[in-house]
């Protein structure tokens, strides 16, 4: 069980590695069940049968084994002499990519041709044939070891080293085909449909304002009366009237006449000092 645990821990992380190795691996995983859905269509159109004429399961299997060995024989052409290093790391990845996909187009064709071949003779023996001939294709396919050392040697016939582990160690993005453009697309759309959710939103409330606006501007244009007379409160009944209040006015001040001092008052002289007796 820890011997399971462990090869799993170890595929998980060679197929979600973020560099370019791990990008051509996810690419050819992604391949992989491709023949299955494709065999339960023909099963419901066909019915289910096995059986099939003899020339469509002659066809299936020739086309099978001669794209295994192609996929089995090609080979990254070699490098050009002369190149630098950035050029040589460059020329020898984008090789080896054309390689990769060639290897898949190389799988997937047999499983077209069987399909066909078992629609036309009736029966899935045909596809059956073709599949079980185009899964080893797609393991060719994975970038490993020896696939990538046999990729560097046939790259460096010609004398120019290639920097192809250099090239497969590059950053990349983990993304699968089809499936990742599918839900950046889908995000992508939700994001927009929530902006313009928002925007609906504020030009509502926006236009709710105006309304009440234009409102008050209405009812103002509709009453004839001065501002003063629509903001003055009413009197109510009862109060008593702001007429029939007695204002008292405020005490005279009396100021002496011919303008001398007045004199000081026996609380405001200075008191003596007693002399004292020598």
């Amino acid at each position: 069980m820890t011997s399971v645990r462990k090869l799993y821990a170890t595929l998980k992380g060679a197929v979600q590695q973020p560099t370019m190795a791990g990008q051509l691996r996810r690419q050819v995983l992604f391949f992989v069940p491709v023949p299955i859905p494709v065999f339960l269509l023909v099963a419901l159109i066909v019915g289910g049968d096995w059986s099939a004429k003899g020339w469509t399961i002659l066809l299936a299997v020739s086309v099978g084994v001669a794209s295994l060995l192609l996929a089995f024989v090609v080979q990254p052409t070699p490098l050009p002499e002369g190149l630098s290093a950035e050029a040589s790391v460059r020329r020898s990845l984008y090789r080896f990519q054309q390689v990769t996909w060639l290897r898949i187009g190389l799988a997937l064709t047999p499983i077209m041709v069987g399909a066909g071949a078992a629609l036309a003779g009736g029966g899935l023996f045909p596809l059956a044939v073709a599949a079980a001939l185009a899964w080893p294709q797609l393991l060719l396919a994975l970038p490993g070891f020896f696939v990538i050392s046999r990729a560097r040697r046939s790259m460096e016939a010609w004398g120019t080293k290639a920097y192809l582990w250099a090239g497969l160690a590059q950053p990349a993005r983990v993304e699968w085909p089809v499936i990742t453009p599918i839900l950046k697309a889908y995000r992508t759309r939700r994001r927009r449909l929530a902006a313009e959710r928002q925007e609906a939103q504020a030009g509502g409330d926006d236009g709710a304002d105006r309304l009440d606006g234009g409102e008050s501007d209405r009812a103002e244009a509709a009453d004839p009366r001065p501002e003063t007379e629509i903001a003055a409160p009413k009197r109510a009944e009862g109060l008593i009237p702001f007429s029939t209040v007695v204002q008292r006015s405020a005490r005279p001040v009396l100021r002496p006449r011919g303008g001398s001092r007045p004199k000081p008052t026996r609380s405001t002289r200075p008191a003596q000092r007693s002399k004292a007796k020598s």
